[in-house]
């Protein structure tokens, strides 16, 4: 069974769109591991570099509101795939990028504001780490020798398509 959980990358601003995931000139790569050195690439925030240690050793990104918006490419989600995100975690998501997370076995966890500000108060230390029980709809925030649990809802359709593995494995157990 996936893992979900791991270092984490914080985002911290609202509506970052699937061009700034995977810009649009790399969208006629081949494979899905094509796009993997070109994660986060148009990505502008103070501090952040796409080629840094924390973007490559994130396995969850927590951001804010209207997560994915922009254009319904299939590639933003593929891109965090390939690299071992596991969890975005956001306020709100633009619905098809949701979707299409769910759709590759990744999950899209939405909390309230102010659960994420508290989320973000782990943001500047280097041990910041995320587990993710899919089953149970928690997770778990830890760094600096203090952790915190969060509920989460996720429907079940959602929770059997990330738990399978994505609707590829989700339909060849179904169908």
């Amino acid at each position: 069974m996936k893992t979900f959980g791991g270092p984490v990358l914080f985002l911290d601003r609202s509506d970052i769109n699937t061009d700034e995931i995977i810009p649009a000139k790399y969208l006629t790569e081949i494979t899905k591991q094509d796009l993997k050195p070109y994660i986060l690439e148009d990505l502008k925030l103070p501090g952040f570099d796409p080629k840094g240690d924390k973007t490559k050793n994130a396995k969850v990104i927590v951001s804010r509101a209207n997560f994915g918006c922009g254009s319904s490419r299939e590639h933003a989600p593929w891109v965090f795939e390939v690299n071992g995100i596991t969890a975005v975690i956001a306020e709100s998501f633009a619905r098809i990028f949701r979707q299409n997370m769910f759709n590759c076995g990744m999950a899209a966890i939405e909390l309230p504001k102010a659960d994420l500000d508290l989320i973000f108060s782990h943001a500047e230390e280097s041990d910041a780490t995320m587990s993710i029980d899919i089953e149970a709809q928690t997770l778990t925030m830890s760094g600096n020798g203090k952790s915190k649990t969060f509920s989460f809802e996720i429907s079940q359709f959602d929770k059997a398509l990330v738990m399978a593995g994505g609707w590829v494995d989700y339909a060849d157990t179904k169908y």
